[in-house]
């Protein structure tokens, strides 16, 4: 704890020179939970509870957070990401749409669970209108662990939100002193607290001694949903594929109500000869089919393995099969034509790749 005083302290005084004369930046934190507000019985063991503790509680934790900004918090759930839903998804992004037509707001912060927060960085980057900075921020560890990465990661995010240098730079994720985009950063490890990485293109900065540093020009994707208004969201399933896989697997999301299915195929988004006739059935249904990969780095290419344009698949790109499911998801509340959904894929893949 003395060493993340003094880190923080540091920060603190470098981040105090950066500030102009007057009024601190406002930054608004809306909390869901997460292991950031985590419990355990024990300050070495990894059992714990995730959602326990609540978001002024966080603050409270990182007193020097005041002394940079002017901070205010609110509590939109309190869940372990694992349990994120839909409903919390549009909550969320009707929330943060409110706050940042405030003119006295300059950056938002959300505290997510790290399970599912490639999943909500990405929807809340494609349905969230703003040049605001907004940034998503976590823990590997929950609050009451020994060397818990929660107060840091916190103070970093608030400094990224804080930041002139943020803005225009879509959704973000501040993990471990590195700064990632939404349509990039996946969580690569299960319990290390180096998790977070953006292996396809590389993290947009780094967040060092309360300064963020950029390496890449702000800019993002033209694509924006506007999900304002809806109470619920297109049916979207995952089929991951292995070798021996049966049909039945696939069978059961045709006439379950699924709009789209999400294929995580082998290699270059390759389909086993056993379900290959069950997703040219969901097509002819009208279900949109996503040809993506279980592969972790790398695209799903168009008209590679499979001819796209035939059995009007619709290629991920640099998609995994999860963002792939978001990204289709959204295509579905304006359009059921395959070819556009597959321009918003193309559109998306060249987002800091």
């Amino acid at each position: 704890m003395k060493r993340l005083a003094s880190i923080l302290a540091a920060a603190l005084l470098i981040l105090i020179s950066h500030i102009a004369l007057g009024q601190k930046p406002n930054v608004y934190i809306l909390a869901t939970g997460g292991t950031i507000a985590g419990t355990g019985a024990s300050s070495t063991g990894t059992a714990y509870s995730a959602g326990q503790v609540a978001i002024q509680t966080l603050i409270d934790a990182v007193p020097q957070i005041q002394d940079i900004v002017q901070v205010r918090g609110e509590q939109v759930v309190n869940i372990g990401s694992q349990d994120m839903s839909d409903e919390v998804w549009l909550r969320l992004v009707e929330r943060i749409n409110e706050l940042v037509q405030d003119p006295d707001i300059d950056g938002i912060v959300v505290t997510h669970g790290t399970d599912t927060m490639e999943e909500t960085a990405l929807f809340l980057d494609l349905t969230v209108q703003t040049s605001k900075p907004v940034v998503l921020t976590g823990a590997m560890r929950p609050s009451t662990a020994l060397s818990a990465d929660g107060p840091l990661n916190l103070f970093n995010a608030v400094v990224v939100a804080a930041s002139q240098d943020s803005r225009d730079r879509g959704v973000m994720v501040a993990m471990n002193g590195q700064v990632h985009a939404a349509a990039q950063v996946i969580k690569m490890h299960t319990t290390s607290v180096e998790s977070f990485a953006s292996p396809n293109a590389g993290p947009l900065g780094t967040v060092l001694n309360g300064k963020v540093n950029y390496q890449t020009a702000p800019g993002h994707a033209p694509l924006h949903f506007d999900v304002s208004g809806l109470r619920t969201l297109p049916k979207v399933g995952i089929i991951y594929s292995h070798s021996g896989i049966n049909a039945d697997m696939a069978n059961a999301m045709l006439g379950a109500g699924y709009q789209g299915i999400v294929h995580a195929g082998v290699g270059n988004g390759n389909i086993h000869k056993a379900i290959f006739h069950v997703l040219d059935k969901a097509r002819a249904n009208g279900i949109i089919v996503v040809r993506s990969s279980r592969v972790p780095t790398g695209p799903t290419t168009l008209e590679n393995e499979v001819d796209d344009e035939a059995h009007q698949f619709v290629a991920s790109q640099w998609l995994n099969p999860q963002k792939a499911r978001v990204l289709l998801i959204l295509s579905l509340t304006c359009t059921h034509d395959w070819q556009q959904i597959q321009e918003y894929f193309n559109t998306i893949s060249t987002i800091h790749i």
